[in-house]
């Protein structure tokens, strides 16, 4: 596969995902399903292997993803789901010929792409979260290690996989509080109260992990649980030249990214072809203009003085948890005068949301150099972390994912 190839954004790969599902093929899915010890993708992570030898996504820095277009082909001729395992712990040196030292074992499940997936990309496309349901094993007393004895990429699943229920889905909506198969009905011989809880966890957080519970006609199932969250939205508001590094870079970090521009005689859609959508308003418009919540993430950048008041002080408003001013903290402090004049306040909890200036302190001052910088901080506080060195981190550079298969699913919010 190629280098471009391995390193799309997620959102392009669910949205190849749903492109290759109209077309006529035979492609085939590969998603982590568990990680022990170390690996450069977690588990939810995914590769669409198409039937023409390609392949769309990345499980791992490169180690495994020409073997799995092999592995790959045998499931697309008996047209059944598999899961294969590759050792990549540090003191096996001969693992594949490799010898790549990640310090990690990988299990990945290999799927014939077809109609039963339909529900995750269309959620995913309108921007709702979804839980991915699939059961691993059925019957089994090992649960989330049934792959077996994890000398993997032989496509055996160790024997503690019922293949007749092995790929078998359904779909929690939280916005529903519902489990349903497929084709939209009743989840019926499903552990429905067993899951709900991980699965609406898992959706909201955009997380997956294997769920084990017990099931009163399967005994012992495990469910590969994948949460997909819908992405961001990064709201940058501006037209000039500085703003389209700050696109280009926000949708490859999986952000959905909205341009907003004040001035008419600028094509927003040709100037800034990277953007999922583009907008023209007024700043004293942005209520109607733009769905403005929790996961909406904004940057003034319009260099209007005037305007980026009056747009920051609707952002501030809002329950955007990030709304960065591009500018010299002087700058902002000359908006605070205008404000106070105007006789408008903010407490404390509005302008814990305002990075200004803008961006991490990374040194650089290139257009580029500018964006990663922006880009950056909305990352961190998308993911609800303070940047620093990761050598300064303890523990795992990924967080752990941790469900209680017991746990009550939070009630749908409406």
């Amino acid at each position: 596969m190629t280098a471009s190839n391995w390193s799309v954004p997620e959102t392009e790969v669910v949205q190849r995902v749903r492109d290759r599902l109209d077309a006529d093929g035979t492609d085939v899915l590969a998603t982590i399903v568990d990680v022990e010890g170390n690996a450069y993708r977690r588990p939810g992570a995914k590769m669409l292997l198409d039937d023409d030898g390609a392949g769309v996504g990345s499980i791992t820095a490169g180690c495994i993803e020409d073997d799995l277009l092999a592995a790959a082909e045998a499931v697309r001729e008996t047209g059944r789901p598999d899961r294969v395992t590759y050792d990549l712990m540090e003191d096996d040196d001969d693992v594949w010929g490799l010898g790549v030292g990640c310090n990690g074992v990988i299990d990945v499940l290999l799927e014939p792409l077809d109609e039963t997936y339909r529900p995750a990309v269309e959620s995913f496309g309108a921007g709702r979260d979804v839980a991915v349901l699939t059961v691993l094993s059925a019957g089994g007393e090992e649960g989330a290690d049934a792959a077996g004895d994890r000398s993997g990429g032989d496509g055996d699943d160790g024997g503690g996989a019922d293949r007749d229920r092995l790929g078998e889905r359904a779909y929690y909506y939280p916005d529903e509080g519902r489990l349903t198969l497929p084709d939209g009905s009743p989840a019926d011989g499903w552990p429905t109260e067993a899951l709900a809880g991980p699965a609406a966890d898992l959706a909201a957080r955009g997380a997956a992990d294997i769920v084990t519970v017990e099931d009163e006609a399967e005994g012992t199932l495990a469910v590969f649980v994948d949460g997909l969250a819908a992405p961001d939205d990064l709201v940058v508001f501006g037209t000039g030249h500085d703003v389209g590094p700050v696109v280009e870079l926000g949708e490859r970090n999986d952000f959905r990214v909205t341009v907003v521009g004040f001035r008419g005689g600028v094509d927003l859609d040709e100037r800034f072809p990277d953007a999922h959508r583009t907008v023209t308003t007024s700043p004293a418009g942005l209520d109607d203009a733009l769905d403005l919540d929790e996961r909406t993430h904004a940057v003034v950048m319009t260099h209007n003085f005037v305007d980026d008041r009056i747009a920051l002080e609707e952002l501030l408003r809002s329950p955007a948890p990030y709304v960065g001013l591009m500018g010299p903290r002087e700058r902002f402090e000359e908006m605070l005068e205008a404000y106070d004049d105007e006789g408008t306040t903010f407490d404390e909890a509005a302008l814990a949301s305002l990075y200004t200036p803008v961006g991490l302190d990374l040194g650089g001052g290139s257009p580029y150099q500018i964006a990663h910088s922006i880009v950056g901080e909305v990352l961190a506080v998308s993911n609800g972390r303070t940047p620093r060195h990761l050598r300064e981190r303890e523990g795992h550079i990924h967080d752990r994912v941790d469900v209680d298969a017991r746990s009550e699913p939070e009630p749908p919010s409406r």
